[in-house]
């Protein structure tokens, strides 16, 4: 009795202990919690204390004190305006006091040419782009993503064929002859200008900082005329804790068709066509009623809604200790292009490796290897505006059509050849970084990094036998291959320290040694009578004597040396001096060598005892620099004469022979860019709002250009140094955090600027005309002595003629002049319109460039909008000759139905059937390029993980996004944007110009997040 009294009064003991305890969690898990939210200079009062994961929250009194009742599992956000928001774990506290750091741009750190720096400390412009601006968008290309994100950064996205690049001004055009690219670096590689950036994941990508004036360039020398960007990707550092941290990305998206320029209709273009023809007395193409023919339409057949795919996975951490970080991910990615057999498949794996050897020396590598094969597409969208609806494109038998029927010329069936031929690319990159850093004592650091970049490129060309445009003996294969090695050595030296009580310093010396060589190989057969093996047999082509064979070679060197000097006085007066002189092989001896300088000060305003006892500006600071930087704007070998085949006869026998191709020229040197910029920047109302205002001037001597030499020596033209040209404008950042709650914020970026250019020389000459269509010849785009570069030219179009009294007054020709036909302004009164009658029309260059960005969140929901856009740009419409001009057997604008006719005199539209040697490049064809565009959208649900209670997810988040949502913009080719002649050879210098490019498409995107 007395066992089970004691037993069930352990029972009833436990009993009551279960309960105390259970009783004692429910109390603990709903413990209330006090305390005081402050700053560095006293209490916030209005400040957010929220749990996480719930809707649960309060706001500060006066005194910045806070009562909220929170579980001990539970995590306390503090938030206000201009802080940073701070995160705090409950635990067994009652009482929980946080101070929380003024969040301030100026102290980002950002990446700059062989180092970081606060933004504070900067006495150069640097504009930064982060990880999570490069993530709103999904995009295949990080050049992609800095469009309207950086002032004085114009980034032109020429084409939206799958990975096409884009063009990038920085600034403006500083080189006529030479690229106008900025120089790229990645995780400290100079990889150059023209290095594919499809060979990178975006997703890789920790910040992109571009380096505008001469402070922050001229530590890249010769290579930085046209600004710099700099990449620097993620790491696996202060990730994980010591466990592997794995994030998995994934989207899909489909691209829409979109809009097309409006064209006359079948029955329309009939009527024209027919017209056209019986005006200049030739048979009708098109008798009978419409209906009796075809009305195809091209676009449908062969443009569709085509799918996008990528997937990312990545591995990041640290060692428990830290001495090891690692980030590795891999990336896939596939895009069909709009177009039939266009599209782009994407492998991409990288490792960021660091170690911590010893408490003086680190270690690292970077690998990032692509595989890229591209199919280029073998039909152009500007080709299928070049086609009439009634072009047949089956012949009677079913065989494909390939006679044009209204003018019996071979016709280039797109149907066809979309089927038949083939154009596509593959490519392997490998680039790399191993660096080893030894710091022998404190504040000295030795560093030394080896990098290569391994290129390797085939194409694979085939024109089928089964073309119905071409005789069989016309097919053709064509294999090419590029292989190129470069590597770049980088060896710095830096020391920081201070002396006495106000003065710091960081000193900074390296050297820098970069060799690349690129080896080309071609193989071409004609004749194939079977399609067989396409381009696998070269062999098989039929026609020896056609065979096409060659090969090059190309070297160049640059070794540079460097130093840079960061003095601070007082934390409030800044200096920077740099220098760095290169030498390049490119040049003949006597002119290899170049040495750039610049300097740079900087004022913080906000330290001086005047500005203490204000509360408006949390910091202000005044900045100015002036340096060099150079341009090689030359490949290799120009400073040399070039053999070319020359035969000649012996004995009346004709033998092969070389001639020299052109003159050498050995005092080519580099071009010089000097520049002066001057600068505001200002954090305003506790962080609440950031502003930086830029003024800057640049101006290039000794710029590269081919220059008419007397015929007495053998040639027609020669490369020299004679010319120069000028860029000044001004850019505008603003930031601002519009509203901070807890449950809703705003925020948003508004990026404007503006770059005026102007040729100051032409080495005496006052023009230059620029060949750019050679049916066209010279006459639409010119460089001329106080005009941008460059600028658009042509007759002013004054309409339509009247009648025969107002071409008998003009004194203008009649046999190449018709009642209804074209008219345009005889400036010099000679009744001829020629070159010298042509007038400056516009040029692409915009009078603003703006990028405006908002982002929302309320809850778990974030909200991305962002626009960009130019104003004041003008794009020369190469369509408009064949549309709206020129004879019957093209296309048509829809505007044309209201062509001059007896009925229809008033009309300023030109008739059908006018001479066709009336043409003239004309003001008609210059269009305004001015437009707004919603780049994108992006809608993101983020997960509340932990109070849904998925272990071991940490983040989780869906988003829909929309790119290129919305245009607004008068251009007839709907898209202003595009660029005839892309980034590089022509379209370095003959921007703006339009054909009807691969257009940009609509993108809908849904994607998922993951990180465990």
């Amino acid at each position: 009795m007395n066992e089970k009294k004691i037993t069930l009064r352990k029972a009833r003991s436990k009993l009551s202990i279960l309960f105390f305890v259970c009783g004692s969690v429910v109390v603990w898990s709903q413990q209330t919690i006090t305390g005081t939210v402050s700053a560095d200079d006293g209490p916030l009062p209005g400040a957010s204390v929220v749990v996480k994961g719930t809707t649960k929250g309060v706001s500060t009194d006066f005194d910045g004190n806070y009562t909220i009742e929170a579980g001990a599992d539970e995590t306390l956000q503090f938030s206000y305006i201009g802080y940073s928001p701070k995160e705090v774990l409950v635990g067994n506290q009652t009482q929980i006091n946080v101070v929380l750091e003024a969040d301030n741009l100026l102290d980002e750190v950002v990446v700059i040419g062989y180092g970081t720096q606060r933004k504070s400390d900067l006495t150069g412009s640097v504009a930064s782009v982060s990880a999570e601006d490069v993530a709103a968008i999904p995009v295949s290309r990080v050049d992609q993503a800095l469009q309207g994100r950086a002032a004085g950064v114009q980034v032109t996205q020429t084409s939206g064929a799958p990975g096409a690049g884009t063009s990038i001004r920085v600034r403006g055009g500083n080189s006529i002859t030479g690229s106008n690219e900025p120089l790229w670096v990645i995780d400290g590689i100079i990889v150059g200008t023209n290095f594919n950036l499809n060979n990178i994941n975006a997703n890789d990508v920790q910040s992109i900082e571009i380096l505008k004036d001469a402070s922050s360039i001229a530590i890249y020398g010769s290579r930085g005329a046209n600004g710099v960007v700099l990449v620097t990707t993620k790491s696996g550092a202060r990730v994980g804790g010591g466990k592997p941290q794995v994030s998995v990305g994934l989207y899909t998206s489909m691209q829409l068709v979109p809009d097309r320029p409006e064209y006359l209709n079948q029955a329309q273009q009939i009527e024209y066509t027919n017209q056209d023809a019986i005006l200049r007395g030739v048979a009708e193409p098109f008798p009978g009623n419409p209906s009796d023919f075809p009305d195809n339409d091209f676009f449908d057949l062969l443009i569709n809604p085509s799918p996008i795919y990528n997937a990312d996975v990545s591995i990041a951490g640290s060692s428990e200790n830290g001495n090891v970080n690692y980030y590795n991910s891999l990336n896939f990615f596939d895009q069909d292009g709009l177009i039939d057999n266009s599209g782009i498949q994407k492998y991409i794996f990288r490792s960021n490796l660091d170690f911590k050897l010893s408490d003086k020396l680190k270690a690292g590598l970077r690998i990032n290897y692509s595989r890229i094969k591209q199919e280029n597409g073998v039909v152009g969208y500007s080709g299928l505006l070049g086609i009439l609806p009634t072009q047949p494109i089956f012949n009677d038998d079913g065989s494909f059509n390939g006679t044009n029927e209204v003018v019996g010329n071979p016709f280039n069936n797109p149907v066809a050849t979309s089927q038949l031929d083939i154009d596509e690319t593959t490519t392997g990159n490998l680039l790399g970084t191993v660096y080893l850093e030894y710091s022998p004592i404190e504040d000295l650091i030795i560093r030394s990094t080896f990098n290569p970049d391994i290129t390797s490129s085939k194409r694979n060309e085939f024109t089928s036998s089964q073309r119905p445009d071409l005789p069989t003996t016309d097919s053709n294969a064509r294999v090419s291959t590029i292989s190129s090695f470069g590597w770049n050595n980088e060896n710095t030296v830096q020391y920081s320290g201070d002396f006495g009580e106000n003065h710091s310093f960081i000193l900074l010396g390296g050297a820098s040694f970069q060799k690349t060589t690129i080896e080309t190989a071609l193989s071409q057969a004609f004749g194939f009578t079977t399609d067989a093996t396409t381009f696998n047999n070269l062999g098989t082509g039929s026609d020896p004597l056609r065979n096409l064979v060659g090969s090059g070679y190309s070297e160049n060197q640059i070794v540079s040396f460097f130093g840079r000097l960061n003095y601070t006085f007082k934390d409030k007066y800044l200096l920077t001096l740099v220098g760095r002189s290169d030498g390049s092989s490119v040049f003949a001896p006597g002119n290899k060598y170049e040495f750039y300088p610049s300097i740079a000060a900087a004022w913080k305003i906000t330290e001086e005892p005047f500005m203490q006892n204000q509360s408006i500006f949390q910091d202000l600071k005044l900045r100015a620099s002036y340096g060099k930087s150079g341009n090689q704007a030359i490949s290799p070998y120009n400073t040399l004469g070039v053999l070319v085949e020359g035969n000649t006869s012996f004995n009346g026998v004709e033998v092969p022979g070389a001639v020299l191709g052109r003159p050498a020229n050995p005092d080519l040197k580099w071009e010089t860019t000097t520049a002066f910029d001057i600068a505001l920047e200002a954090s305003l109302f506790g962080g609440r709002l950031f502003t930086e205002f830029n003024y800057y001037q640049k101006e290039t001597n000794d710029l590269l250009l081919d220059v008419t030499i007397p015929r007495q020596t053998g040639y027609t033209n020669q490369l020299q140094n004679i010319g120069s040209l000028e860029n000044k404008g001004w850019e505008f950042l603003l930031t601002s955090t519009n509203v901070a709650r807890p449950d809703f914020s705003w925020n948003s970026t508004v990026t404007l600027s503006s770059n005026k250019n102007k040729i100051l020389d032409l080495g005496g000459e006052e023009f230059i005309d620029v060949v750019v269509d050679q049916v066209l010849g010279a006459g639409n785009l010119r460089l001329i002595v106080g005009e941008p570069s460059p600028v658009f030219t042509g007759a002013q179009y004054l309409g339509t003629w009247k009648s025969q009294e107002e071409i008998d007054a003009s004194g203008q020709d009649p046999a190449t002049n018709a009642v209804g036909g074209p008219r345009y302004q005889d400036t010099d009164g000679d009744g001829t319109i020629s070159n010298e009658d042509f007038e400056v029309l516009g040029n692409p260059w915009p009078d603003l460039i703006y990028g405006f960005e908002n982002n929302f969140s309320y809850k778990n929901l974030d909200l991305n909008i962002y626009i960009q856009g130019t104003v004041g740009n003008e794009v020369y419409n190469l369509r408009t000759r064949n549309s709206f001009f020129i004879r019957g057997e093209l296309p048509k604008y829809a505007e044309v139905a209201d062509y001059w006719s007896p009925d229809n005199p008033t009309s300023d539209i030109p008739r059908p059937g006018f001479v066709e040697g009336a043409y003239q490049p004309n003001s008609f064809e210059i269009e305004d390029g001015s437009h707004l565009r919603l780049k994108n959208v992006r809608l993101t649900y983020n997960f509340p993980v932990e109070k849904m209670g998925w272990d071991g997810v940490k983040n989780m988040s869906l988003y829909a996004s929309g790119t290129n949502l919305l245009l607004f913009s008068d251009f007839r080719l709907i898209d202003p944007e595009s660029s005839r002649f892309g980034r590089s050879g022509l379209g370095n210098i003959a921007q703006g110009f339009s054909n009807g490019e691969y257009p940009n498409a609509r993108i809908l995107s849904l994607g998922l997040n993951v990180t465990f």
